[in-house]
């Protein structure tokens, strides 16, 4: 119980320090990153499955890649 009390206080030290570390290279986190990506997403799904339903699976052409991580964290300018 003592080692995961410990752990979880490293943890927490850790991401605060990396928090302030980004913060004073210049970068800054999008915390609504998840939530558009969110919709860009399922637009791309709703697309694909109808393109799907239509043209058959011999023919499919999806990209379902959703998530870029480099927009979560960027650069201020």
């Amino acid at each position: 119980m003592f080692k995961l009390i410990k752990l979880i206080i490293w943890l927490t030290g850790i991401l605060t320090l990396a928090w302030f570390l980004l913060h004073f290279l210049g970068y800054k986190i999008n915390y609504q990153y998840f939530h558009y990506s969110k919709k860009a997403c399922e637009k791309k799904l709703n697309q694909c499955e109808r393109h799907l339903i239509y043209n058959g699976i011999k023919q499919l052409q999806c990209n379902i890649k959703c998530v870029n991580p480099k927009l979560f964290i960027k650069r201020e300018k």
